[in-house]
């Protein structure tokens, strides 16, 4: 199994680890310095209006406008379409539920236990997450609110301030973004890929002139692999509008191309092991590299070519790899045409996003993490109630913006919890107390000690997930000392309020989510990663209703809860990485077997997905005789049990792998006849071709597939046809 750049460093010593990976994740990357001036520029401006105008919920909307979606124009401006629902929809419910529990501090503190519960099982269930969590920021930061001993037009007035607040804060950060999108050039999701097969092109030549790698690439090509494609799958999943089957086909080529980075940025360690007659394989592989990053350049759908077959005595290691790797990313466009139609495609029938929240909605880890957030949140309300300390009460308002990212979370979002908190609430809130806000005198030298904290945080946010919460959290605990009133705050009173709000939010959001229904990040990726095949192998058999419309809904909706999964796996995997104990060497070696197993998984599911068009006799290309459809339905029914002995094996439900890719293979073959016989009797050649040549690619992949779970957790080889 090839070793990967992402891996924990060698060193045992944990300070010698930590000073690696912040380096790594803190290293300037194109487009990081922009971002960054953007994330501050936005909060600057949404201060200097708060506190010119005295306006309440600054720091509120401060890190709102910090912390929007910037993944693209069309993401900031449907998270600000979003906001307008979920705060409208805030807004009434907070204020008709406030008018009836009002009077009754025992029913309003079950309308607030309730409200917090819908909060946390809407973000969880349903579709319109941007929406929900909208909602439940306006729900939460307002509680206090209602508890005050005001009138009830100050409360009502409150409450619109808020809603106005963070709409401006939403305003300001897309009118930056619009003006930023105006002056930029290039596409935000393809840059990134042909930037990394640039990369390992650039490798590759080295190795193929057999000269040592210079310190600029190999710097470049270690800086990409430790990024990782997080931010990438980002991008693909804000771009919804371009149908599903763009999002599928764009995720499955990060994976690849992440895939193929780890691989390469590890060449320069081997490289004095290339052979003279290794340099001719080698510089095709460079050569076909570049035609596919032009073809993407250019928007073409990439062709296949046949490199030969692969020789895994090459003197070189992991290069076998890399030409598997780079020989399945044409196989991710299978069934598309062009790259622009690709692009404009919408979802198609039916709305896929509703049909999974329709499917999954009631699901028990909806409910889960509903009851958690809940509970953790009220808590916190109980806590600082009987205290009467509502000044903490941030303590709640820190529960819903840590369980954001707490679905599938490890410990690793913990540490970086209690970093944040301690960094921006200790160092920067309170050192600024102590050492410069005492010598302050002006909102302008306020704006420059706001903005370089700012700045300090923007850069960790915009790390991978691996630190990038850490920023937020350095941000929210600065500006809610220093922006809650209209004033120079020097007062260690309200910082020590403050960040006694935050670590107690922090604690119990450890001590809900760490210890209710809990289980380890590694047996989490793997339970994940087994549903992921066995939802893949269900796929393989649709449609099964003979109901065009039921079929396509059904298509869709299992599409997108596979892709769903393989970006759970990913995620999870990197929580693996932060935990530690006996089973830590074992889970990481799970980790790397399933992070060289996946892009090819996400392939062969691209592959599927253009397969069930000739299941469903889509109308047009993909209309076979009622024979070859037979055909085709057994030897998928056979494909199919080879991923679910998969699964099972990876489970330890079975001991060996059975001979059923011999059955397949013999399928296989019988269909191909067939589609050779139909073409003699008048089906268009290309038409035939083109079904084969998809068939013994699916064949080939699975069949190596199920060859890599043998070798991997023992059983027998398979054969490939």
């Amino acid at each position: 199994m090839a070793a990967i750049a992402q891996s924990l460093p060698a060193s045992n010593h944990p300070l010698a680890w930590l000073w690696e990976w912040l380096k790594d994740e803190l290293t300037p990357y194109p487009g990081r310095a922009l971002l960054v001036a953007r994330m501050v520029t936005a909060a600057t401006l949404v201060m200097i209006i708060g506190m010119t105008f005295q306006l309440p919920y600054g720091a509120y909307a401060a890190l709102y406008a910090f912390n929007i979606s910037r993944e693209s124009l069309e993401g900031t401006r449907r998270a600000v379409q979003s906001i307008i629902i979920g705060f409208a929809f805030a807004g009434a419910y907070v204020l008709s539920g406030a008018m009836i529990v009002i009077g009754d501090p025992l029913l309003r503190f079950l309308w607030i236990v309730i409200t917090l519960f819908l909060i946390f099982y809407g973000i969880s269930a349903t579709g319109n997450f941007a929406a929900w969590t909208r909602f439940g920021y306006m729900a939460v930061i307002t509680i206090t609110l209602w508890d005050r001993h005001i009138g009830a037009q100050a409360k009502v007035k409150g409450l619109l301030w808020a809603i106005g607040m963070l709409t401006m804060a939403s305003v300001i950060a897309l009118l930056l973004e619009m003006g930023y999108a105006a002056l930029r050039r290039g596409d935000d999701v393809m840059d990134p890929i042909t930037e990394r097969l640039d990369c390992v092109e650039q490798l590759l030549r080295f190795c193929a002139d057999g000269c040592p790698v210079d310190d600029a690439t190999h710097s470049r090509a270690m800086r990409l692999a430790m990024l990782g494609t997080s931010r990438l799958r980002r991008l693909i999943s804000t771009r919804s509008y371009r149908g599903a089957q763009y999002i599928q086909q764009m995720g499955a080529l990060a994976a690849l191309v992440g895939r193929l980075v780890d691989l390469a940025a590890n060449l320069p360690r081997f490289a004095s092991h290339v052979s003279g007659i290794d340099h001719d394989r080698i510089d095709k592989i460079a050569n076909r590299i570049a035609q596919i990053r032009h073809d993407l350049e250019t928007r073409t759908v990439p062709c296949g070519a046949d490199l030969g077959p692969i020789d895994p005595q090459w003197g070189l290691p992991l290069l076998g790899e890399i030409e598997t790797t780079v020989a399945l990313i044409p196989d991710v466009f299978s069934g598309s045409q062009s790259l622009r139609i690709s692009d404009s495609s919408k979802a198609g029938a039916g709305d896929p996003q509703s049909a999974v929240t329709r499917s999954t909605w009631l699901n028990a880890e909806h409910l889960k993490f509903g009851l958690k957030g809940c509970l953790a949140a009220s808590l916190c309300y109980i806590i600082y109630s009987a205290l009467f300390w509502p000044e903490i009460s941030t303590s709640v308002t820190t529960c819903l913006l840590t369980a954001l990212t707490t679905i599938g979370a490890s410990r690793q979002k913990q540490v970086l919890r209690f970093a944040g908190a301690l960094l921006g609430g200790f160092v920067f809130g309170m050192g600024a107390q102590i050492f410069v806000l005492p010598n302050i005198d002006s909102i302008a030298a306020f704006v420059l000690l706001f903005a370089a904290v700012a700045t300090a945080a923007a850069w960790v946010t915009t790390s991978s997930p691996r630190l990038s919460y850490c920023g937020v959290q350095i941000a929210f605990a600065f500006f809610l000392i220093n922006l809650q009133e209209f004033k120079i705050q020097t007062s260690l009173t309200v910082a020590r309020d403050r960040v006694v709000g935050i670590s107690l939010g922090l604690f119990v959001m450890w001590l809900v989510f760490d210890h209710l229904w809990s289980v380890p990040a590694g047996i989490a990726m793997k339970k994940a990663f087994v549903t992921g095949l066995r939802l893949l192998a269900q796929f393989t058999r649709e449609p099964q209703s003979c109901d065009p419309l039921t079929a396509i809904e059904r298509s869709y909706a299992l599409r997108e809860t596979i892709n769903t999964q393989f970006d759970k796996v990913r995620s999870l995997a990197d929580g693996v990485l932060f935990e530690f104990g006996p089973a830590r060497q074992r889970d990481l070696e799970l980790r790397e077997f399933i992070r060289g197993f996946q892009p090819k998984l996400r392939t062969l599911f691209l592959m599927r997905v253009a397969s069930w068009k000739y299941r469903a006799q889509v109308p047009g290309w993909f209309e076979f005789p009622e024979n070859i459809r037979i055909r085709q339905t057994a030897y998928d029914e056979q494909s199919a049990g080879i991923l679910e002995e998969m699964a099972d094996r990876i489970e330890g439900l079975r001991p060996v792998m059975s001979g059923e890719s011999k059955d397949a293979t013999d399928l296989l073959r019988q269909t191909i006849e067939e589609s050779e016989v139909e073409r003699a009797r008048g089906l268009p050649a290309r038409q035939a071709q083109s079904f084969t040549t998809l068939l013994r690619g699916i064949d080939g992949l699975t069949t190596s597939l199920a060859s890599e779970v043998a070798a991997e957790f023992g059983g027998q080889s398979t054969q490939h046809y």
